[in-house]
């Protein structure tokens, strides 16, 4: 009896093993998704500022097939100058949909913050990056180019309407005394929107900026004592001074209506009280000293001379000198012989090589800009 009851025993036991091990059903994986094909409306952007609330450009692109509800896919758009490898991307993220669009006003603000030049065409790339909706299994589209041309927008800082600008405090060689010593305390106007001056500033001192020379009544300065004298925001009529540089020195000032920015660094070159041309190219051929005023160049503002009306040979060279009648120092290129130098181009302090002078004889104009380091003959 005893052994029969163990046999039973047994059997339950091997049956109760049995029952428990049926098979499991199997593991469903979900397959992966697909890389989505980016598309665009356009390939080539100029809009005006009329349009900039209007829609510039359209993306679309596949669906990534993710074993997800589609309403949860999510997508990132990049927008970058080309070549970059989207290394400066700006982004945009959109939720379940197949497509995205861009106001003119948001691709002018991208290019703009890329330094584009109003009105000049530039290569963009655009790219979508897919993902689950909690950024798993990411996938990147392939890349689309257009070109893009800025439009001009409203400076951030009115622009004087004077069309000049003066510098004015006890960081300048003026002090504050009003009006201003001019040439040397007048700006630049570099373009439309940027005014830039080179100045002899007195360390850890303060300055304001004129529209008009001998006039209080408004000014260009700053918000606060903690804007930096190296640069950052500028406004008008606003209460405080703008902070000089630590050091004494020369020092280039530009403000950027455009941005409302300002920057100041310190001038590395050589800038002249007095500027003459000497050369074969002129009158007085390679005299020294030449003659004034006749070859001696009038000082427009801090930083720009200008020789109307000059009388110049045809196919000679010439040099600008700081002081007539010395040989010492010189205003020179670097290498004559390049193609359409003698319209203009780089020049420096010390250079080794003399200007070349236009091909026909004539009745010409030099400007010499020591803000761009740059001279044209017209």
């Amino acid at each position: 009896m005893k052994i029969f009851i163990k046999n039973f025993l047994t059997v339950l036991f091997v049956a109760a093993a049995f029952a428990s091990c049926d098979k499991a059903n199997d593991l469903v994986i979900a397959p992966n998704g697909n890389a989505v094909t980016l598309a665009s409306s356009a390939s080539t952007l100029v809009p005006a500022p009329a349009d900039s609330n209007n829609v510039a450009m359209s993306f679309t692109w596949s669906t990534p097939k993710y074993s997800q509800d589609p309403s949860l896919y999510k997508y990132v758009i990049q927008l970058d100058s080309a070549g970059r490898n989207f290394s400066k991307a700006i982004s945009k993220t959109v939720i379940g949909t197949l497509t995205t669009s861009f106001t003119a006003k948001e691709i002018n603000a991208i290019a703009l913050g890329y330094g584009f030049n109003f009105n000049s065409p530039y290569d963009m790339d655009a790219r979508v990056i897919s993902s689950y909706g909690n950024n798993n299994e990411p996938y990147i589209s392939n890349t689309v180019k257009f070109k893009y041309s800025p439009y001009k927008i409203p400076p951030k800082v009115p622009t004087p309407t004077t069309n000049k600008l003066f510098l004015v405090g006890d960081a300048s060689q003026g002090g504050w005394n009003n009006p201003v010593p001019v040439p040397t305390q007048e700006f630049a106007k570099i373009d439309e929107t940027t005014y830039a001056g080179i100045f002899n500033l007195v360390g850890n001192k303060q300055y304001l900026i004129l529209p008009l020379n001998g006039d209080w009544s408004h000014k260009f300065s700053v918000n606060t004592s903690t804007v930096p004298s190296a640069g950052g925001d500028f406004g008008y009529d606003l209460s405080t001074n703008f902070n000089g540089p630590a050091n004494d020195g020369l020092y280039k000032i530009t403000l950027d209506f455009q941005t409302g920015k300002f920057v100041v660094v310190p001038y590395s070159g050589n800038l002249p009280a007095n500027l003459f041309i000497v050369g074969d190219a002129t009158n007085g051929g390679w005299n020294n000293p030449v003659p004034v005023p006749s070859q001696q160049l009038t000082r427009l503002n801090s930083s720009v001379f200008k020789v109307t009306a000059l009388p110049m040979t045809g196919g000679k060279q010439y040099l600008l000198l700081p002081v007539n009648g010395d040989w010492s120092n010189k205003y020179a290129v670097q290498d004559n012989s390049l193609p359409g130098l003698s319209a203009g181009g780089d020049f420096g302090y010390n250079n080794p090589q003399n200007f070349p002078g236009p091909p026909a004889s004539g009745n010409y104009s030099l400007t010499v800009n020591f803000i761009t380091g740059k001279f044209s003959v017209q």
